[in-house]
């Protein structure tokens, strides 16, 4: 396994993982939707988004926004979507992303990153204390949406 940043040849494969993500949270199936966003967000350089790739197959990916902090007055990212495929995980492949999306926060000079996950999303409140995130247990999240 070798993990490294996304490139146009991976759209493919990359909008089957992003599909398959996106179907894991309860949306609808949409690849070539999936494929579009994730050529917008790359040509526009809205985000950064690594992949894992084992025997010429890509298995996993992480995406991350750039946003800003006003008080500490740095870059901070937006972790916002990790997925492995099934069949592929419990190999590392999670830890690998995630130390690629440190070092982007590292070679950035970045604050460091952010994500959220849901709460019944075991293996995720599992694997981000174990690769060093804390939980923020002070804050409260709120939302709004547009309808």
């Amino acid at each position: 396994m070798k993990v490294r940043k996304a490139n146009f040849t991976d759209f493919e494969q990359l909008a089957e993982l992003f599909d398959a993500y996106r179907v894991f949270y309860k949306q609808e199936s949409d690849i070539e939707g999936a494929k579009q966003f994730l050529q917008d967000r790359t040509e526009r350089g809205e985000s950064s988004i690594f992949v894992v790739e084992d025997e010429g197959h890509l298995i996993g990916f992480v995406q991350l926004y750039p946003i800003f902090s006003s008080t500490r007055m740095k870059r901070l990212w937006l972790l916002n979507d990790l997925f492995v495929s099934p069949a592929h995980r419990g190999k590392g492949a999670s830890k690998l992303l995630m130390g690629e999306a440190k070092n982007l926060a590292k070679i950035s000079d970045a604050a460091g990153l952010i994500l959220e996950t849901e709460k019944t999303n075991a293996v995720g409140n599992q694997l981000y204390p174990a690769v060093g995130f804390k939980l923020d247990t002070e804050h409260n999240f709120y939302y709004w949406d547009v309808e």
